[in-house]
Formats: C-alpha cells, sequence, structure tokens
C-alpha cells in the first residue's frame, strides 16, 4: 500500500503537512506551639520538588513560604517539612471554580471519618483527589477538601473525639506544664508515654490525646462507614473505545511564517503516523485528527470549539504556556487526556490530573539522577572538575554535592588550569579505590579540556581505575569522542537515548525512510522516534486499559526506542511528570554500550 493511502486511513486532516521519590510514608504531623499554627499546615518535600512548584501547588507566593521557612532559600531536602498558610476555602479557587482548603491525614484517620469532619461526602473528596487510593491514603500526605456551603449545623449534630497526635517536647519543659499546655492530667499522658516514668527530656516525641468537635450532618451521617471507605479501593471502569480518538496540535504554521524548528514538529507528526501504522497492524482502530495551531491562541480558540476536539480520547501537543493552559482546561473539563511532548516546564501539570508531561522537569531529573550516582559512586573516590566553562551544570553539582553530604561523603575539587591539570588530578586519584570524575560543564569545549589527560592518566596508571561521569549531551559528541568515552569507562545520565545499533531502531529508520523516502534527521533527541514512542505507548495504553488507563499505569511495560515512560502523580489532585531515567554506559571491557533504565 502507498504512503499516501496509508496516511489517508489512518487521519482526518484538516490540511496537507508538506515533508520529561517516595518518601517516608509513616511521617506524622508534630504539634508546635505557634498561636498561629491554626492557619498552617505542613508539606513533607520530596525528591524533585521546589519552592515554586510547592508555591504553585498550593496557590500561595514564593515568598510567604520562603518567609515561613526561613532556611528554605538556601535549601530544602527530601523529607523537611514546610509550614504552609491554609489559605481560605472560598480564596483557594481552582480552575474548575471548586472552593479548597488542605487537610495533611493524621493517624487513625480514614476517608469517612474526614467525610464527617468537614462535614463533606466521601465521594466529593475522592473527585477532588483523583489520585487518592488505599496506597496514597498515607499519613504525612495532604490532600484537598472541597468547600461546603451547608453551614448551619445544630447543637445535636457535634460530636466530640479524642485523637493522638504526636509532639515534640521543647527545652525546659516539664511533664506539668504538657498537662496545664494541653488540659490534660499527668494520668492520661502518662497512659499514653509509659516512658515519661523516666523523666522528661528536650526532643522527645509523646503522644498527646486532643479533643476535637467534629460536625456529623444527616448527609454524612447517613453514609455507610464501610461503603465510604471502599471507595479508595474501587476499580477504576475500563471503558476501552471502539475506535480511539486521537488529536495532534502542532505549530506547523502552514500559513504563516515557518521557523526553523517546523521541521522537527513535522518529523514528530510523522513518528506518530508509524506508530498508528504498526498499532492498526495489530488490530487497534484509531482516528487521527491534526489541527496547525499556529502561534498564540488565536487559532486555538477556534480549534477548541470542535467537535473532533470533544469527542476525542486523547490530545497530544502544543508547545509554549499561552496554548498548553487553555488546552489542558478543555482536557479537564471534557475528561480527556492530554499529553504534552515537549516542554519540561508547565504547572498545570501540579493541578489538572489529566495532564502527563513527557519531558522531565530539571529538578526532578537533577533528584533522580544524582540519586543514581550516588548509587554507583558512592565508594569511589569523587572528583568534580571546575572546567571554568560559562555554560557550566550549578544546579546538577550542586544537588549532588547535597547528595553526597546527606550521606556523609566527601569529594574533591579541582579547578582546571591548563597545563598543570595532569599533575594536578594525578595527585588526587587513589589507588586503593576506584575513581571517578565528573566535570562541572556538559559542554564539548570542557570535555576536550580533559578526556586527553585523563586517557593519557588511565594508560600510564593501568593500577589506578579512572571512571567518567557526565550528561546527556555528550551522546551528541559520540563521533568525536566515542574512543575516549570507552577508554574512559564512561556513564552518562540522559532521559532519551536510541542505540543505533539496535534491531527495533534499524527496522524505525528503514520504516521511515520507506515511508518518507527520506533519512531520519541527525538531531538529539530525534522527534521522529519521540512522535513513534508517545504515540505507542499512549494509544496502546488506552486500548488495554482504556481511557482510565492512569490506574494501570504499573502495568504497562512499552519498551521505548528512545524515550522511556515512568509516569508519577505529582499530588493527590494533580498530574502526572515522566521520571524515566536513562544511565547509558561506555563499557570499557566489551566496546558496547548499554542503556540501563532505572527503576
Amino acid at each position: 500500500m502507498s504512503k499516501t493511502i496509508i496516511c489517508i486511513l489512518a487521519t482526518v486532516f484538516c490540511f496537507t503537512v508538506i515533508p520529561l521519590y517516595p518518601q517516608d510514608n509513616n511521617r506524622q504531623q508534630i504539634i508546635t506551639n505557634n498561636a498561629q499554627d491554626n492557619n498552617i499546615f505542613y508539606h513533607v518535600v520530596e525528591r524533585g520538588q521546589t519552592i515554586y512548584s510547592i508555591a504553585v501547588t498550593y496557590g500561595v507566593e514564593e515568598s510567604i513560604l520562603y518567609r515561613l521557612n526561613p532556611g528554605s532559600r538556601d535549601i530544602i531536602k527530601v523529607g523537611e517539612k514546610l509550614r504552609i498558610p491554609q489559605k481560605n476555602a472560598a480564596m483557594n479557587i481552582g480552575k474548575d471554580n471548586q472552593g479548597y482548603f488542605f487537610h495533611t491525614i493524621q493517624p487513625k484517620e480514614t476517608l469517612y471519618s474526614l467525610s464527617v469532619k468537614y462535614n463533606v461526602p466521601a465521594a466529593d473528596i475522592v473527585e477532588a483527589n483523583p489520585g487518592l487510593s488505599v496506597a496514597t491514603f498515607l499519613i504525612g500526605k495532604n490532600i484537598r477538601i472541597p468547600s461546603t456551603t451547608d453551614t448551619e449545623v445544630t447543637p445535636q449534630e457535634k460530636q466530640i473525639v479524642i485523637t493522638d497526635v504526636e509532639y515534640k517536647v521543647e527545652r525546659r519543659e516539664t511533664l506539668y506544664r504538657i498537662t496545664r499546655k494541653f488540659n490534660i492530667s499527668s494520668d492520661e499522658l502518662l497512659a499514653r508515654n509509659p516512658d515519661l516514668k523516666n523523666g522528661v527530656k528536650a526532643g522527645m516525641v509523646i503522644r498527646i490525646p486532643v479533643k476535637e468537635e467534629i460536625i456529623v450532618s444527616q448527609q454524612t451521617a447517613a453514609s455507610n462507614e464501610k461503603d465510604a471507605n471502599a471507595l479508595l479501593s474501587t476499580p477504576a471502569k475500563i471503558d476501552r473505545p471502539d475506535t480511539i480518538n486521537l488529536v495532534l496540535l502542532l505549530p506547523f504554521m502552514t500559513e504563516e511564517t515557518i521557523p526553523t524548528s517546523n521541521t522537527r514538529f513535522v518529523e514528530y507528526y510523522e513518528g506518530l503516523l508509524l506508530a498508528i501504522d504498526s498499532l492498526r497492524n495489530k488490530g487497534v482502530s484509531i482516528t487521527l485528527t491534526v489541527r496547525d495551531c499556529g502561534n498564540g491562541v488565536r487559532k486555538l480558540e477556534g480549534i477548541l470549539k470542535e467537535k473532533a476536539l470533544s469527542e476525542a480520547h486523547l490530545i497530544i501537543g502544543a508547545v509554549g504556556d499561552e496554548q498548553i493552559a487553555p488546552i489542558a482546561d478543555f482536557a479537564k473539563k471534557n475528561g480527556i487526556k492530554y499529553v504534552i511532548p515537549f516542554t519540561s516546564k508547565n504547572d498545570d501539570v501540579l493541578s489538572n490530573s489529566y495532564v502527563f508531561q513527557v519531558n522531565t522537569p530539571h529538578s526532578y531529573l537533577y533528584a533522580k539522577a544524582t540519586q543514581a550516582a550516588y548509587e554507583m559512586f558512592y565508594d569511589y573516590n569523587i572528583i568534580f572538575v571546575d572546567t571554568n566553562d560559562p555554560d557550566d551544570q550549578k544546579e546538577f553539582i550542586r544537588v549532588f554535592k547535597q547528595e553526597l553530604s546527606q550521606h556523609n561523603i566527601t569529594a574533591k575539587d579541582v579547578l582546571y588550569k591548563g597545563e598543570s591539570f595532569y599533575g594536578d588530578i594525578e595527585a588526587l586519584l587513589r589507588r586503593d579505590k576506584r575513581n571517578v570524575i565528573i566535570p562541572t560543564s556538559g559542554t564539548l569545549e570542557a570535555l576536550n579540556k580533559i578526556r586527553t589527560p585523563l586517557r593519557t592518566l588511565a594508560e600510564a596508571n593501568p593500577d589506578c581505575i579512572i571512571n567518567l561521569f557526565g550528561y546527556p549531551i555528550w551522546q551528541t559528541y559520540a563521533r568525536e569522542c566515542m574512543e575516549d568515552f570507552f577508554a574512559l569507562n564512561t556513564y552518562i545520565y540522559t532521559y532519551f537515548y536510541a542505540d543505533n545499533l539496535s534491531p527495533d531502531v534499524l527496522r524505525f529508520y528503514s520504516k521511515y525512510k520507506i515511508w518518507y523516502s527520506k533519512n531520519i534527521p541527525n538531531t538529539f533527541p530525534k522527534f521522529g522516534i519521540l512522535g513513534f514512542d508517545t504515540g505507542m505507548f499512549f494509544l496502546d495504553a488506552i486500548y488495554h486499559y482504556g481511557v482510565n488507563f492512569e490506574s494501570n499505569l504499573s502495568r504497562i511495560n512499552y519498551k521505548s526506542l528512545q524515550t522511556g515512560f515512568k509516569f508519577y502523580r505529582v499530588n493527590n489532585w494533580g498530574g502526572f511528570i515522566n521520571t524515566n531515567l536513562f544511565i547509558v554506559h561506555y563499557n570499557r571491557e566489551n566496546y558496547r554500550t548499554i542503556r540501563h533504565e532505572l527503576k
């Protein structure tokens, strides 16, 4: 069948195209003595999170978080508890115009008890937190509580319950002062904390019984506790459409001045068509609607009113925030999964459960890469080389050194000084353990400064093991540096890598050339393979697990050609970011390049 016929069968055209860390689940709230803490809740920092992303998540300004958490301006650490201001639900309005406030799950709390406490149906809480399940309803995790207009509560509908919370003893506090502070008897306190009989010490974490008034309305009181809690374990209905309706929105700009980047979007589209063809051969029925969304939102506003958009099961596309935001809102309103394929800098994923962000944000990428590097090199002699390059990797190096510091590992630093580098680095090498050299820049200029001296050192000192560790961009230097990469047993971290000797990749290249009468451009990453991988992953996921495939993400095992997919939900009410990471090893023993996918 000719290329033209296949393309027509595969798509519904509107025009013709010319050829992007788990935390401790047992962390508990600790009461402080600040009188303003009624308006404060806590967030436990996870890997990859930044002050900016946390501020956006809760709808507060960064400056407020810095003020409430003074040390956070310099650094935030995984597991650290940040104070977050509790905004009034009437002020904290989401994009769905629903008001919310936040609740940190406490010991012994259940979905039913929260429903009763806040006078909100359990189903409404689940709806406000699409990621909520038995696996994510965890002590210390935060969830959104939708506001209610039912504020008239009679005295007969109030109950007093007693729950235990944790309290950290301050300096100079006594048993008597603690009992007075919380208005409890010493017998109640000792019954829960027998160790206090041996004395009260600063820093001790003890359990305090706290009386709390909860509201029981007729609506929530009539709810069945078993049925309410069962909402967390109810499996999502697998709704497999007979035909998957896919919409691709890209700035081809066929009616405008075409920029150089336009060719890469066309290449992405071509790769997506190959994925559709591959799935069609396996019996998957797909209808593709393609639209040129141009620049800005002028054309996009009209496109989003089309019937094909509202009937879509999956939308892929857009580049900048100006277009991504309205598409994300549209997808949420219409219950459509939305894939952002290019940018790693977007805030919609933090509050929109329908968004899937393919490119990993740098903060998550660095967090995972430095953790992987630590696990590989924790017993090595680690040497950072400052190459004096303006295009350095300051943030990656900062995160890496922070990771080492948390494990009490000391690394060495050396400044590159031209001809003296050989002697400077030789003086820092160890012969009783392996050495790994990490330049502070990923540029080819920086790599060229150090690779020859390091290789000469390695060859002159066979009893001294030297490894090199570097960056995603290094794979673009393979033609010039391949021999040195192998000689130095090099490792790089990257979120994309295509093995050109892999049979699957070679088959893709061959099919691409047959369809489009050209070789795929030699760029990194290759947008054609990105389009293929994206189409194969998401369309096959819908085919096997329905439009609500996100509940089965752990069961999807697609072997990617270039971009792997390991999606992580950013919070209980937000979307998904791709945290997949490869470690590529230029193995000196067999001169093979091996791609390892991290778990």
